[in-house]
Parts: C-alpha cells; sequence; structure tokens
C-alpha cells in the first residue's frame, strides 16, 4: 500500500489550553492535528513530535480509553485511516557540539513515550514544552532511543540555527553522534535530495522531508511517500531500513527558494546577498547576514553528487503559495475533491478549472510541473510565487 506521511508537526496547546510549542497556533491541538491531518491534508501517517509532555500523553490514553484512537499491535495509535507515531523532539548542546541541534525521537507506543518521558524529566527543565534542551550527551541519548525500540533523527540537518550543520556547528556529524545509531535525516524546508547529497557521509541515510508544522494549514507542506504492507510503526522502521519492499517511493517538498533560509541574506531588508559581499547588505548596509542553506552546503561539499540511488524528490509548491487561492476557494476545491492530496496529485486540470478560475487550475498544473517562478527566501522570509 502506498501511503503520505509527514513526521514533524507540533502540539500548540494541550486541551486544557496549557502552551507547548510556544510559536504554535493556538489552534495547535491534538485532535484538531488528527482531524485536519486525516480529513482535510489527506495523509495517512504523521509524526506529532510533542508526545512527551505528560498532559498530552494523558489526552492520547483518553483517547485511546474511549475508543476515538486504537493501539496498534505493531506500533502506533490509529485515527480513522490516519496512523500517529508517538515522537520527541530534543534540543541537544552537549560538550562536542558548538551550537544546538534539535533530534527527532520516535517510539512505537504510549508506554513507551511514558518511560521516555520520566529519563527525560531528569535531564530536562521543563519537560511541559516542546524542544527543550537535554542536558546529557547526543551518544547517550542516542542509545536511550535505541533502548526503547526508537528511531533517532536529526532535525531540519541545514538550517541555520538549531540544526546539525547549521551555523558552524558542526562539519561532520561524527563529531556529536554514533554514526550507526542514526535512522535517517530531516532535509529541512531550504533544502532537497539534490543538495544534500554533496555531503559524502549522508550517503548512508535516507532522507526524509517533514512540514515541521506549528500551525494547522502548514501541516503537510511536505511530506513522502512511502511502499509500506501495512500502516504501522514497524513498517515505518522497515521503510527506513528499505526492507522486504518497504521503502520510501518519493520526497515531495517545497523548491528550497521557497523555504526561508535558502541564500545568505539580510535580516533588515531580506535582500540576497552574494558571498563577495557576505560582510555587508549592499542593499542598505545592515551587517545583520544570515547564511543561508545554498552557501553553507557551498562551504561543506565534499562529493560530487548522488552515490546511492535515491527515491525521487519532488518539487512540491503547497497550495497556500498559490497565488488567488484563498481560503474560500481552497474550501470549494476540498468541497469537490476531498482531501488536498487528492487536489496536488490525482485531479486533473480539467477537473479543477470546472471548479475554479482557469487561471488558477493552470497555475496548480504549472506547480505540478515546476514551471511557475519563484522569488528566492532567506534570513527568516520564505521565497513566494511570482
Amino acid at each position: 500500500m502506498e501511503i503520505f506521511a509527514d513526521f514533524h508537526i507540533h502540539i500548540g496547546r494541550t486541551e486544557s489550553g496549557r502552551p507547548v510549542k510556544i510559536t504554535g497556533s493556538k489552534s495547535l491541538t491534538l485532535q484538531n492535528i488528527l482531524k485536519e491531518a486525516a480529513l482535510v491534508k489527506g495523509m495517512n501517517m504523521i509524526g506529532i513530535i510533542d508526545c512527551h509532555v505528560p498532559e498530552v500523553i494523558s489526552e492520547l490514553e483518553g483517547l485511546v480509553s474511549d475508543g476515538t484512537v486504537v493501539a496498534l499491535e505493531d506500533g502506533g495509535l490509529q485515527f480513522e485511516n490516519l496512523t500517529l507515531i508517538p515522537g520527541c523532539e530534543i534540543e541537544l548542546y552537549d560538550k562536542n557540539c558548538k551550537g544546538p541541534v534539535h533530534v527527532l525521537v520516535y517510539l512505537p507506543n504510549i508506554s513507551k513515550m511514558k518511560h521516555f518521558t520520566n529519563w527525560l524529566s531528569a535531564r530536562m527543565k521543563n519537560i511541559t514544552l516542546s524542544s527543550q534542551r537535554i542536558y546529557e550527551d547526543a551518544k547517550t541519548l542516542q542509545e536511550k532511543a535505541k533502548e526503547l525500540g526508537g528511531l533517532f533523527i536529526p532535525a531540519h540537518i541545514f538550517t541555520p540555527f538549531k540544526s546539525l550543520y547549521g551555523k558552524g556547528v558542526s562539519k561532520s556529524l561524527t563529531e556529536i553522534f554514533h554514526p550507526s545509531l542514526i535512522d535517517a535525516v530531516e532535509l529541512g524546508l531550504s533544502s532537497d535530495t539534490q543538495m544534500a547529497d554533496q555531503i559524502q557521509e549522508l550517503n548512508r541515510y535516507p532522507f526524509l522531508t517533514n512540514s515541521d508544522a506549528h500551525s494547522v494549514g502548514k501541516i503537510a507542506r511536505e511530506y513522502q511517500k512511502l511502499e509500506l504492507h501495512a500502516s504501522t510503526y514497524k513498517e515505518f522502521k522497515m521503510a527506513l531500513r528499505n526492507e522486504g519492499g518497504r521503502k520510501i517511493l518519493a520526497n515531495y517538498g517545497l523548491d528550497p527558494r521557497l523555504g526561508k533560509y535558502h541564500r545568505t541574506s539580510c535580516a533588515s531588508c531580506f535582500s540576497v546577498i552574494e558571498p563577495e559581499s557576505a560582510n555587508v547588505c549592499p542593499a542598505c548596509g545592515e551587517t545583520t547576514l544570515v547564511k543561508g542553506v545554498f552557501d553553507r552546503l557551498e562551504e561543506l561539499a565534499d562529493s560530487s553528487g548522488r552515490q546511492r540511488e535515491r527515491p525521487p524528490y519532488f518539487h512540491q509548491v503547497p497550495l497556500e503559495f498559490i497565488p488567488g487561492l484563498g481560503p474560500k476557494t481552497l474550501q470549494k476545491l476540498l468541497d469537490h475533491f476531498g482531501t488536498e492530496m487528492a487536489i496536488l496529485h490525482y485531479v486533473s486540470e480539467r477537473d479543477l478549472a470546472e471548479v475554479v478560475p482557469k487561471k488558477i487550475a493552470e497555475t496548480i498544473g504549472k506547480a505540478r510541473n515546476g514551471e511557475l517562478k519563484l522569488r528566492t527566501g532567506g534570513a527568516g522570509k520564505y521565497g513566494k510565487v511570482d
């Protein structure tokens, strides 16, 4: 079976209204995520990476107790046609780090997550919030994840802030991690497979493309298609290992130019900065510059290109980026065709044009074919479709 999956979704607030991801939307609650991902986006599997929070664990237990969610024998929690993989994002800053690094840990069930929460509580100041710093070295964290049957994945590995290769943190993952205890790496919104394949040490790992959603609308702005025999944690784990016919079939992510950290840019006026003027913005004279992923990879590249067979990477333009496609028009499309995945992948341009203006249908078609003109993002500002 082919499924669509997004493994990096935050929780903004708990059921009682307490903040989890402080920068997340107040409407980004556990139950809203499940409904949006399953019924609007058309996802079949998601990873919620704030499941370590005790109140979130209690919510999950309540949903299992009342039958809304079913705990699967092979791992994962089923809601409608959607499987939730419990996860946790953690900020590392051990003695080998030159800066904070975010990592993702996924576990098969609520029981293992409760154990992990208790372990984290002795090493973390505030277990109730998302992406908190752990006072423990990276390899010990990796070993604990493996002890619990978990998956360990460095997050958004090229973004300038809080990532493995960002802003001079590391030139090699071996400075921080045990290479054999990494299951995959997450690319982030400002890079793609072709860019990441410039780093030879990443050759051994599968690539994931996830949304890092801080609001329900951002769910599935990046995702992957997997080939599984069932929608479970065990099958996801097998897909990462390319075992028994389970595999990643394709990655769907933003064209890196749409990411908010693609090129080195001025944080004041957002002008793209070329390397020869990297110390000062020629447009406004400011010196507060943010190094882009493209330019960081120019420094790190040690490979001429792809060293292993990888699934195709499709530059996906989310519907929210389509000019003229506002909430009412999008809702009209959803009412006719069901989910965003159906609109993006399966509905013909001709059928789209029967529901929305022809120009919008044509733009969606161009987005599918990589024919849109894009304006490059940087310094925290997303790129846009011209």
